[in-house]
């Protein structure tokens, strides 16, 4: 089905394109949405009539859009997680996660608008990008921690993967380890080879 399409869609076109897409993904999304319209000789010339206002719309929408850009980018949200020592939570940091986090820090945000391929599900800094408006997109970064204090190591570029009290630990242990080697020793079961006897 060929549309007409009434504002910029990520991957498809920029407002005012006519476009080839599959019939469903038309009815479901775009028309319904009021995204698009078909592409017939009536909506052509109400879309030549409307530009002006789309338009301008649009502008409005998109300087709007840049405000809430400079507010948030550059962003780091912190999600407090439960997780194996190995970093794996138990669970996973989704988009309504993202989208709870923002409403705490005061910046409104709908779930279309963050765009994440897949739900989180390791420690860590996560670089996430958020499309305000289909012309401004941001990048902002989430932090996946167990606690306040690990989500503050992390931002310091602190490798948390290890325990200081475990690499410690096992620091000691070779030492003590070191400290009971004697490269001299020999083995009990060994004798020592007999000297040579003199002519």
């Amino acid at each position: 089905m060929e549309v007409i399409l009434l504002e910029r869609v990520n991957k498809l076109g920029q407002m005012g394109e006519v476009v080839k897409v599959r019939d469903g993904y038309a009815r479901n999304f775009l028309l319904k949405r009021g995204k698009a319209l078909r592409a017939t000789a009536d909506n052509r010339a109400k879309y030549d009539g409307m530009k002006a206002d789309l338009e301008a719309r649009n502008l409005a929408s998109k300087a709007e859009a840049s405000k809430v850009a400079e507010k948030i980018e550059g962003k780091n949200i912190v999600v407090i997680r439960q997780a194996s020592e190995a970093g794996q939570l138990f669970g996973s940091v989704n988009v309504r996660d993202i989208v709870v986090a923002f409403e705490a820090d005061g910046v409104s945000l709908a779930r279309p608008q963050i765009q994440l391929d897949a739900p989180i599900k390791t420690i860590g800094k996560h670089a996430i990008t958020v499309a305000v408006h289909p012309e401004v997109e941001v990048e902002i970064t989430v932090t996946v921690a167990r606690s306040q204090d690990e989500a503050e190591r992390i931002n310091r570029g602190e490798d948390i993967s290890t325990r200081n009290e475990d690499r410690d630990a096992a620091a000691e242990a070779i030492a003590a380890a070191g400290e009971f080697f004697d490269p001299e020793a020999q083995h009990d079961d060994v004798e020592p080879a007999p000297a040579a006897e003199e002519k």
